[in-house]
């Protein structure tokens, strides 16, 4: 399946991409994550929440949706 992957923030510039379409032949979160830090070993040290269908989810879920956001930490005001 083809996943629209959405980096924001600091995840974005570490990346230096803000978006990307990627092929995905797993099933989970942690086995998108495994492809992610295989590609940006970088974001492996950086602190974020997945995100799908505009809902965080835990790294046990199955992947349905076709776009992903990585979200950094937020902070309130």
């Amino acid at each position: 399946m083809k996943l629209n992957i959405k980096y924001f923030g600091l995840l974005a510039e570490v990346t230096q991409c803000a978006a990307e379409v990627i092929d995905f032949s797993g099933s989970s979160v942690s086995e998108l994550l495994e492809l992610l830090f295989e590609k940006y070993p970088i974001l492996e040290n950086k602190d974020f929440q997945v995100a799908q269908n505009q809902k965080i989810v835990s790294i046990d879920t199955l992947v349905s949706e076709h776009e992903i956001a990585l979200l950094p930490p937020f902070s309130g005001g």
